[in-house]
């Protein structure tokens, strides 16, 4: 059994399998542009950001239904229970759906319906974070928190994600307002091709709790000491990292001097049935290529549940303990 783990930074969309996208593709009357499963898999060893970004988006037209998004859910849960992932943070893009005519209701019912029976089927406790796309407008964003208002029961936070560089968070400074408002929990993607200021920005603009990557605060001596003293986690995806080209090689990723340096850093696989390996695989990839003992990959394990949003409730602390006591009482034998 893997080391017991909390993933936080994981988006439900980037963990659509070829297998999956032909099956739904089949069952909806869609017609993808690749011969087979062996030819999207190829398709899959992307260039850049933005060739990933095209392929991530075109494949979303296979989902539909809430089956789908139900399918798409459970199928990430079965993989992460067999890599060691006891409570999932999920990310959503609702935007990229209502554009192409499928209902927000559907999305997150569909996702719900997985998530509802994840306990009792894979043994992982779920959250629903609802990300907004920071190259559409801020006027989108407001209107897409206005239309999840009736599933707010099923959400717990927002986020801000896709290409970074040119949108920075203040930009979205109103409708973090409003959801805090709402009473919302709150975080950004920052600092992973954007500059450090964007993680400033993010922490104080828009209030975030976490920050999704953060990897370039290492350049700021300044912000890794404001990071460290106010325990703001950080949710790293160095595969990621290595695929998108914000790292060159693994062996080269911050994260080892990271934790040198204090920060409360998480390992997460971001979209991984694009990115090389889901978050198990991640642990094993950063152990090998940064040298990290048995007892960093508990701390980062530690980290994980600490740095999650079970806090709301004294069954989420009972939970949080628990895991705590797993990941305490693992043995790498």
């Amino acid at each position: 059994m893997p080391l017991p783990k909390a993933e936080l930074h994981l988006h439900i969309e980037g963990t659509l399998e070829p297998e999956l996208a032909f099956a739904l593709a089949a069952r909806n009357g869609i017609t993808l542009p690749y011969e087979d499963t062996e030819a999207l898999r190829k398709a899959y060893l992307f260039d850049d950001l933005q060739s990933f970004l095209d392929l991530y988006y075109g494949l979303m037209a296979v989902l539909l239904t809430e089956e789908d998004f139900e399918e798409l859910a459970d199928a990430y849960l079965a993989r992460a229970a067999e890599q060691g992932v006891r409570h999932a943070e999920i990310f959503f893009d609702p935007q990229a759906h209502m554009v192409r005519g499928v209902g927000i209701g559907t999305v997150i019912e569909g996702l719900g319906r997985a998530l509802d029976r994840s306990e009792e089927r894979h043994g992982i406790s779920t959250r629903l974070i609802m990300c907004f796309l920071r190259d559409q407008s801020a006027e989108s964003a407001l209107e897409t928190l206005e239309a999840a208002k009736p599933y707010l029961d099923r959400i717990i936070g927002i986020g801000l994600d896709s290409a970074e560089v040119g949108h920075p968070p203040a930009k979205f400074r109103e409708v973090y307002e409003a959801a805090a408002a709402l009473g919302l929990r709150r975080v950004a993607h920052a600092g992973e091709e954007g500059p450090p200021a964007y993680i400033t920005e993010a922490l104080d603009v828009l209030g975030v709790e976490r920050i999704d990557h953060g990897l370039r605060c290492m350049e700021d001596a300044q912000l890794v000491e404001r990071l460290v003293s106010e325990r703001v986690p950080l949710t790293l995806c160095p595969l990621s990292n290595v695929r998108l080209r914000a790292v060159d090689v693994l062996e080269e990723h911050p994260l080892a001097r990271m934790m040198d340096a204090g920060l409360l850093c998480t390992v997460n696989s971001d979209d991984p049935a694009y990115f090389g390996g889901y978050v198990d695989d991640t642990f094993h990839a950063v152990r090998e290529a940064l040298g990290l003992d048995r007892e960093r990959l508990r701390e980062l394990a530690r980290n994980s549940f600490e740095a999650s949003f079970l806090d709301g409730s004294a069954r989420d602390e009972e939970l949080r303990a628990r895991y705590l006591a797993e990941v305490a009482e693992y043995s790498f034998d």
